[in-house]
């Protein structure tokens, strides 16, 4: 099978998770991904190892290796002329720029969009940022916790009632979404370059992902009203859309926002007597007698297993969901029948699993590439690709301006 994007160069040069992720993704498309690396690594190299991982693959850097398997690394010295020259000779050769590096820090290092088209007139120029590239603010730097989460309104929406506390994101998952915002729009810019025949320019920030992923909510902001912030049992306006725990402890989610899901409900869990009563039988009145029925939904799911409830929601036609937890998902069958988990082998450590990018495209070769790379373990080669001798190679590496 064809990778889809086997034809195409990538010179990627940031940190960190956002921008990485969106690499790691046109590595898995089949791009050839260079990743150019401060001498020391990319400061997001050793900051999550699993302690409790025996065995070879004891002190792996996972959460590195998800956002920057498959690329080629080179370790340069970006603020020494001959090492911002050299990112740029690779440029020459590339369909796509990605980074990111603010505006005025690309312009020091001759890596804008104006500097690269001078001898690459087709490049595709990528840029995330946390908060835009123009603006007050679009100095200040970001990550997903600050400006995914907090600046766009996201954590405030996400506090359980008026005075909840701001809860606590996972990592990375506005990192990866931003990094799929970016991901499209490299794609979207690719075809526009070919048309016109001229290099374009794409930008994304965590900002805009975060208010486009909660678009939704955003909708309310015309009629000038907020949000409302509900106690967590108590955040959909029907029964049938809301969250439960089981008898063993398990949760699971339901999702029947219409009428008639009330009555499957009711006779899936034993609960048709709340059928006849007089007190539920509109949305309205179920919403304002909703503390009372979700204390009798919790008592009837507290008879069974989640297990033992899974075949009774199937046949009454509920669209529900497990709460899984993480170690749950990686041995879920249809997470292995959709291939969400693929193996990884690692020269040195073995075989491991990774992540999957959330796409399919039928009968093209889309996955994994590789482990990350070690820091700059492939500078040699792709500069003596760009047309260096190896003495030249080597007065760099004396010179500190590549490792």
């Amino acid at each position: 099978m064809t990778a889809p994007l086997d034809d195409l160069r990538v010179i990627e040069v940031d940190s960190w998770m956002a921008a990485p992720s969106a690499g790691a993704i046109l590595a898995d498309l089949g791009a050839e991904v260079i990743k150019v690396e401060p001498l020391g690594g990319d400061p997001m190299r050793g900051t999550n190892r699993p302690a409790k991982v025996d065995g070879p693959l004891k002190g792996y850097d996972f959460a590195f290796d998800v956002d920057n398997r498959g690329k080629r690394s080179i370790a340069v010295d970006l603020a020494s002329d001959d090492g911002a020259a050299l990112v740029r000779t690779l440029c020459e050769g590339a369909d796509i720029f990605l980074c990111n590096l603010l505006p005025q820090r690309q312009a020091k290092f001759g890596l804008d969009p104006e500097t690269l088209w001078g001898s690459n007139p087709k490049l595709v120029h990528g840029t995330i940022t946390g908060y835009g590239t123009g603006g007050p603010e679009s100095w200040r730097p970001g990550f997903d916790v600050t400006a995914f989460f907090g600046r766009s309104g996201l954590y405030d929406s996400m506090r359980e009632g008026a005075d909840g506390i701001v809860p606590n994101a996972r990592p990375a998952q506005g990192d990866h979404t931003t990094g799929l915002a970016l991901v499209s729009g490299i794609l979207a810019s690719l075809r526009l370059a070919e048309r016109t025949g001229k290099g374009q320019v794409i930008e994304t920030s965590l900002l805009e992902a975060a208010v486009w992923s909660q678009a939704t909510d955003y909708g309310v902001t015309a009629t000038d009203r907020a949000p409302v912030r509900r106690r967590a049992r108590h955040q959909m306006i029907v029964p049938t859309a809301n969250r439960y725990p089981c008898g063993d402890g398990s949760w699971v989610v339901f999702n029947m926002p219409e009428e008639a899901a009330w009555g499957r409900m009711c006779r899936a869990i034993g609960t048709e007597h709340l059928l006849d009563d007089p007190r539920l039988q509109t949305i309205k009145d179920r919403f304002d007698n909703m503390a009372e029925l979700v204390e009798a939904i919790d008592g009837a799911l507290a008879t069974k297993s989640r297990d033992e409830w899974a075949s009774i929601f199937d046949e009454h036609k509920l669209i529900w969901g497990p709460a899984l937890s993480l170690h749950e998902v990686v041995v879920d069958p249809q997470a292995e029948a959709i291939g969400l988990f693929p193996t990884i082998e690692h020269p040195d450590r073995g075989a491991y699993r990774s992540v999957r990018v959330p796409m399919r495209i039928a009968n093209a070769d889309i996955g994994p590439r590789g482990p990350a790379p070690a820091v700059g373990e492939h500078t040699a080669e792709v500069l003596a690709s760009a047309g260096l001798t190896p003495e030249q190679i080597q007065a760099h590496i004396d010179a500190g301006v590549i490792a």
